[in-house]
């Protein structure tokens, strides 16, 4: 952990205290927004937990890594539909439960930190809560916008995931937002308290996320190449990629284009199957899950960076980390307009019509053929993730949050002396 990371936290803000944190839906340290928390956290002087499944390299049940004790428990195989949603949560309740109770006997905690999705983690933290522990809702997904993203109905089951987050919202003494549509609907959904609501941004951490040479393999033999970054499902528009590059090699010839996708995900099989459908996997590379050197690789060859993701309601309103990341990386992006990705990107980006993939090539294409353009967009995103977005810049606004939560209003009275660069 570098010195910079340790000054700006402040070593003594959290000191003597103790922190639980539990995080479902990926393992710890591979969920950066969590693991970048974790270690604020314990470089300002607070002793840190956490509870998260196991996955690919992070199957050791328990292990410490640079000072954090991490309990890992097993989740049941990835299923669709919502009876399956509904047994994996369960499953994890009960684990993190068991965890929960280990860790408050062996270590303690004075703040339960809980990470959606699911929004009922609120369950584990209420028994806790008698004795006098905070409960810190670290709102990372609008559930009920996933819900209706995924299968297209407001059902029972959507009413569930309405009357859940509300739930959280009442259980949490403060709500952690990564943006301002999220603080906003934590206030007029949720009902908190508008000075309980911090936004957090996921900031990347400029200081591990470094240019690499580039690797002209990943180009494989074309002129350019057009990266992305992230989770292969459904609502992450992928497929709208695919027809975009069926549009640019079969309609408009362009056959110098190489198209490299990382990350892994529910839908993978079924895209690696569309893009041999819509024959266009001689130009399209599915690598998988990645480790960072291999990601920093692709992200430093890329000529730009693609992010997909479906116009809707979810959508909208999310702040994806990859846009930040594709910036730190000085990388032009296209994406469809929704709100949140142009207030993160801004000039950083080109934008094309709702959900539409023809202009969506139009808009690589663009820029592949403007290299001052793509230079120039590339460094105004780097800058502004220095400036404002990167990790650093939130850091204040995390400690404040827990101070809040522990009712320290004189140390928080010090941390707000400090400027807080939320963008």
């Amino acid at each position: 952990m570098s010195a910079s990371f340790i000054s700006s936290a402040g070593p003594d803000a959290l000191k003597g205290r103790k922190v639980l944190i539990i995080v479902e839906n990926l393992p710890l340290p591979f969920d950066r927004r969590v693991w970048l928390e974790a270690r604020t956290l314990k470089a300002a002087g607070a002793e840190v937990s956490i509870i998260c499944p196991t996955g690919k390299g992070h199957e050791a049940a328990e292990e410490d890594i640079d000072g954090i004790h991490i309990y890992r428990h097993d989740l049941p195989p990835e299923s669709e539909g919502a009876i399956g949603y509904l047994r994996e949560y369960l499953s994890a309740l009960v684990a993190e439960t068991r965890l929960a109770w280990k860790i408050f006997f062996k270590h303690g905690f004075d703040v339960i930190h809980g990470c959606n999705p699911p929004d009922l983690i609120f369950l584990v933290a209420l028994p806790f809560k008698l004795f006098g522990k905070k409960f810190v809702f670290d709102h990372h997904d609008i559930n009920p916008e996933l819900y209706e993203a995924k299968f297209n109905r407001r059902d029972m089951f959507w009413r569930l995931l309405r009357l859940v987050e509300r739930l959280t919202f009442k259980t949490a003494d403060v709500s952690i937002a990564t943006n301002e549509s999220y603080r906003a609907i934590a206030v007029e959904r949720g009902g908190m308290d508008p000075e309980k609501v911090f936004v957090v941004r996921s900031g990347p951490d400029i200081e591990k996320l470094k240019p690499a040479a580039d690797d002209p393999e990943l180009k494989r033999g074309r002129r350019f190449m057009v990266g992305y970054v992230g989770v292969m499902g459904e609502q992450e528009g992928i497929d709208l990629l695919l027809e975009s590059v069926r549009h640019i090699v079969h309609d408009l010839g362009r056959r110098d284009i190489q198209f490299t996708l990382a990350g892994s995900g529910p839908a993978l099989e079924s895209l690696q199957a569309l893009s041999h459908a819509l024959k266009v996997e001689d130009h399209v590379a599915f690598l998988g899950r990645v480790p960072d050197a291999e990601l920093f690789a692709l992200l430093s060859t890329a000529d730009l960076c693609v992010n997909p993701d479906r116009v809707n309601t979810m959508n909208d309103l999310s702040t994806m980390n990859k846009i930040m990341e594709y910036m730190a990386f000085s990388k032009p992006i296209v994406q469809f307009d929704v709100k949140e990705g142009r207030y993160s990107a801004q000039h950083s980006s080109l934008y094309a019509r709702k959900n539409d993939p023809r202009d969506f090539a139009e808009r690589i294409l663009d820029l592949l053929g403007d290299e001052k353009l793509r230079q120039e967009m590339g460094e105004f995103g780097r800058r502004r993730v220095v400036r404002e977005l990167c990790w650093r810049n939130q850091i204040p606004t995390l400690l404040n949050a827990y101070l809040s939560a522990l009712g320290n209003g004189r140390e928080m009275a010090a941390l707000n002396a400090e400027p807080n660069r939320q963008a």
